[in-house]
């Protein structure tokens, strides 16, 4: 399963917004990928479960990631991580669903 994601922390995939997507990631028992969507395509994905993979992506602010698992509750809890700007406040936005 496939689920595209709008980034809405305002840093980005960087230190706190990446260590929380990482930890989330890793208490599913099967793999989650996540690669950045540059021009409609998804690039090459890395470990949602590695925060060092997650940083190396150099997402930020405003780009568009594709999140792939197995199951569409770690896509939707991920998903839903990074549409919060980590601030208080949902400020993304999730786009597609499971499938």
């Amino acid at each position: 399963m496939h689920r595209r994601v709008t980034i809405a922390s305002p840093v980005g995939l960087h230190a706190r917004p990446a260590a929380l997507l990482a930890e989330a990631a890793a208490r599913y028992e099967g793999p989650v990928r996540i690669a950045k969507v540059d021009d409609g395509e998804a690039g090459t994905p890395v470990d949602a479960a590695s925060v060092l993979g997650l940083m190396a992506l150099g997402a930020r602010h405003g780009d568009e990631v594709e999140l792939t698992a197995d199951d569409g509750r770690i896509l939707a809890e991920l998903a839903e991580l990074l549409a919060d700007d980590h601030e208080g406040s949902p400020a993304g936005r999730a786009e597609g669903g499971p499938g």
